[in-house]
């Protein structure tokens, strides 16, 4: 029975694309290695970015530095 554990950071994800990374994480487990779908198990966890750092940083903090960099 396998199990995926996905970590991605809190910003915008929508439960579409929540649900295509499931299924085809899914799918890809069973064409590779021939697991049966209704025995995968995935789970989806959502970090804040304040929670979720860098380089020294919080993820928050990285973006805020980028958006303020000029073009």
């Amino acid at each position: 029975m396998p199990f995926v554990s996905v970590r991605i950071t809190r910003d915008g994800v929508t439960s579409e694309q929540k649900a295509q990374v499931i299924a085809e994480i899914t799918e890809t487990l069973q064409r590779v290695l021939n697991k049966r779908p209704d025995q995968t198990h995935i789970v989806i966890e959502e970090v804040d970015t304040d929670n979720w750092g860098y380089s020294g940083i919080t993820t928050t903090q990285y973006r805020k530095q980028l958006a303020e960099k000029p073009s």
